[in-house]
């Protein structure tokens, strides 16, 4: 499948996108909000700190009319500057980051719910609450192409990426801003792959989230601000 989708405008406002707390805010994209001001920077920095691409990663990863700097710029630089092939997903291959967010807050939930579990499944972890996350919010605005569940069912199979990973390359060769497509996890709700940071703006801290796995799922999500906990249905 090589030809593009149709084309739609997506203008989302407070969409969501939850990631692990383990990941800090890298201070370069947040104290110095014009990025071309970055690699003259980081040349300077990495003479006394040679540690420093670890901690932005590769910044050449995004061409420099894409990068995006000022408050909240780490949640959006930092998908792209960190890529490998163990950060593999739907629609990346690990050659080139993506940045996923879900429409609302349920979407971006039960995305990582799912490969949070599928994690410790894989690790035979033992069971309690295992992992904080972070929610971000922020606001989609691009061009994206359109995937349709029926006829681009085989980039949409819930546990196999194989022909989502190739397309999305061929895509994003083609010149396009990302994908919008279903959730696999929620029905009806909807998601979006981003090739590039520009594509969303104003990200900010959200909840703080805590996962709790039974053994065989995750039964549990605290909300770490109010202490809530909210039990998931099987």
């Amino acid at each position: 499948m090589t030809e593009l989708p149709t084309v739609e405008a997506v203008s989302w406002k407070k969409a969501a996108r939850i990631i692990r707390s383990v990941y800090p805010p890298i201070d370069l994209f947040e104290d110095i909000a014009d990025p071309e001001d970055w690699p003259a920077i980081i040349a300077a920095e990495q003479k006394t700190n040679p540690r420093l691409i670890e901690t932005i990663g590769e910044i050449d990863s995004v061409e420099p009319s894409r990068r995006v700097g000022g408050p909240g710029a780490s949640y959006l630089m930092a998908p792209f500057t960190h890529v490998s092939a163990d950060k593999q997903g739907r629609f990346s291959d690990g050659t080139f980051g993506v940045l996923y967010v879900g429409k609302t807050y349920e979407v971006a939930l039960f995305e990582t719910v799912h490969h949070h579990a599928k994690f410790m499944a894989s690790t035979n972890e033992p069971e309690g609450w295992t992992a904080q996350f972070r929610e971000i919010v922020l606001d989609v605005d691009a061009e994206l192409h359109r995937l349709d569940p029926v006829s681009h069912a085989p980039l949409l199979m819930a546990d196999s990426y194989v022909e989502s990973q190739a397309f999305a390359v061929l895509a994003k060769r083609a010149g396009s801003n990302g994908l919008l497509y279903p959730s696999a996890r929620l029905p009806e709700g909807q998601c979006v792959a981003l090739f590039y940071p520009d594509c969303a703006s104003n990200p900010v801290q959200g909840r703080h989230l805590e996962y709790h796995w039974n053994g065989d799922s995750v039964d549990m999500i605290k909300d770490c601000g109010s202490g809530q906990v909210f039990r998931l249905e099987a």
